[in-house]
């Protein structure tokens, strides 16, 4: 028989690949002869550059980066097995956990780090580049990714805007004649989960700017200042991002790769799936084994699991999928292709010791899977 285990990871518990071994480890126990594919899932956040150097048996890189209040941060990115694509998740050179929460400010607070990955998988010669932009801790439209990527933002006396996106608003001329040539040579995927445009009540600074430690004097400020970022962008550059769906993304970083990379936003999982190339392996399977930490009704809206068992039920292949708990509404997936889903806590404990038991927990609950299907068939 051949299987496919496709888990995201657990998180705090199990990265994606260490849960797909764990689910190897029970089936063989039980099916020596399985045929196992482990592809490592992810859908976008973090854990997406991990999952896919492992699916792809490529390698991950370490970078020290300017992080989000401009202090050096170690971040990481990705080359696939193929060594033409590079990933990289903007949450860890950006992200919110590396700001401690007394000094969140999104008035200052850059994606500078994240350009600096950008150009460190380009030294590497990819020519693709898939990028997930949650978790960020910014709100300044990409303004520092630019600037690192050689593109100058000039106030009215020709001086190089300082970082955050309380400077927007000083925004005079784009010059990107120092742009780094080796952009208009790669085609740039972003996943994006989110459908917010750039500004007003639904955009960047009114939806994700609290969270970020903005003040609703603040949140105002930012906006304007995003509004006045899109006017400078469309007259100079001739692009409307203002209204597109997902421009407001990681504090408008979204907005920022549309308008000067020319960046193609994607639901996550839809990205992993097609560099997994995860349909291509359901050819001849009888089974897929998936799981992460929860699943219940919210696992519907675009998550890993909901993905995974989209592209399933349209190659006729049956779905089992194993969580770290099992919440309301979770039945829904059931009209979605996932045809059983099973917890793997085998009695009631604290979270710190489900966590630190996930491993041997999910090994067992597979091995049990493997029974029925020797003693049931598929």
């Amino acid at each position: 028989m051949k299987i496919i285990i496709a888990p995201d990871s657990f998180k705090e518990s199990m990265t994606a690949q260490e849960a797909a071994n764990a689910i190897e480890d029970g089936i063989k126990k039980i099916l020596p002869n399985a045929d196992c594919i482990k592809v490592p899932m992810a859908d976008g956040g973090e854990g997406t550059t991990q999952s896919l150097v492992d699916a792809t048996k490529g390698v991950l890189f370490k970078k020290e980066v300017l992080g989000p209040l401009g202090n050096p941060v170690e971040a990481y990115y990705g080359i696939l097995g193929n060594g033409t694509t590079g990933v990289l998740e903007m949450a860890s050179a950006s992200g919110l956990q590396l700001v401690p929460k007394n000094k969140r400010n999104p008035l200052i607070t850059t994606t500078y780090g994240t350009g600096q990955l950008i150009k460190a998988a380009l030294d590497h010669g990819v020519r693709h580049l898939v990028i997930g932009i949650g978790g960020s801790a910014t709100n300044d439209g990409g303004a520092g990714m630019l600037q690192a990527l050689g593109i100058k933002l000039l106030n009215k006396q020709g001086e190089e805007l300082p970082f955050g996106g309380g400077y927007l608003d000083q925004l005079f001329q784009i010059d990107t004649t120092g742009i780094d040539p080796r952009l208009s040579k790669t085609v740039i995927e972003v996943a994006c989960d989110v459908t917010n445009p750039l500004t007003g009540k639904t955009g960047a600074s009114y939806i994700f700017g609290p969270q970020k430690g903005a003040t609703p004097e603040m949140v105002l400020h930012l906006d304007e200042n995003l509004k006045h970022y899109a006017k400078i962008i469309k007259a100079q550059l001739g692009k409307d991002i203002n209204d597109i769906p997902g421009a407001g993304a990681a504090g408008g970083l979204g907005a920022g790769l549309i308008a000067f990379l020319s960046a193609r936003l994607m639901k996550g999982v839809e990205l992993v799936i097609q560099h997994t190339h995860l349909e291509e392996k359901l050819v001849g399977a009888g089974l897929v084994i998936t799981g992460e930490g929860s699943i219940d009704g919210q696992t519907v809206f675009g998550k890993t699991l909901f993905g995974i068992a989209t592209v399933a039920k349209k190659n006729g292949v049956p779905v089992i999928a194993l969580g770290g708990s099992i919440g309301e509404g979770s039945e829904v997936l059931y009209a979605h292709g996932i045809n059983a889903i099973l917890g793997i806590l085998p009695s009631t404990c604290n979270l710190d010791k489900a966590l630190e038991k996930g491993v041997e927990n999910l090994t067992r609950t597979s091995e049990n899977v493997a029974r029925m299907i020797q003693v049931f068939g598929i």
